[in-house]
Formats: C-alpha cells, sequence, structure tokens
C-alpha cells in the first residue's frame, strides 16, 4: 500500500481534488500477490476545467512522473470536472479484466 499512498497524497496536494480514488487494480493482473504496479485514479478537480482529456492526464502524468518511472506499469485515469462528474451520476465504469 506505499505506491497507492504515495499515489493518493501526491493527488491530495497537487490538485486538491472534489473526489478521489486510488484503485489498486494489481490483483487482476498476472501480478504477485501484494503487488502495487496497476492503478485507476478518478480525480475530479476544478482546475481541469476548460482542459482537455489530454491536457488533464498529462497534468496527473507529471504530478506522478516518479511513480510512472519506477513502480507503475499500467495506470487507468478518470479525470472530470466537478460538473461532469455530476452529470454521470458519480459514476465510473468497472475495468475489463486482464487477459494476459
Amino acid at each position: 500500500m506505499i505506491i497507492q499512498q504515495a499515489i493518493t497524497e501526491k493527488l491530495q496536494t497537487a490538485l486538491v481534488p472534489a473526489h478521489l480514488d486510488v484503485i489498486n487494480e494489481s490483483h487482476m493482473h498476472n501480478v504477485p500477490p501484494g503487488s502495487e504496479s496497476h492503478f485507476k485514479v478518478i480525480v475530479v478537480c476544478e482546475q481541469f476545467e476548460g482542459q482537455p482529456r489530454v491536457k488533464r492526464h498529462q497534468h496527473v502524468n507529471g504530478i506522478l512522473q516518479k511513480e510512472l518511472r519506477d513502480d507503475i506499469h499500467a495506470l487507468s485515469m478518470m479525470t472530470l470536472t466537478p460538473d461532469e462528474w455530476t452529470a454521470r451520476g458519480e459514476q465510473t465504469m468497472e475495468s475489463p479484466l486482464c487477459h494476459g
């Protein structure tokens, strides 16, 4: 849970999100038990207002640069404004199972 906690702390500090979920999905992949290599991040933040999705993802990638370089194999993310989050009914999509 060290990497998951680092991701959470970095995103909380840098973005002060209205909503943040950091989900370790490593168990859904062919990795050893207890791994922290595959994550899904849901970030709802006013800073994303007026930004296209690619810019939002680049911003998150920049915040997590060290983790992406050293620890994370895969990162799925939803980056939404508060209005977009509300319009979705605060719902997310389930991640597909790994086929590997």
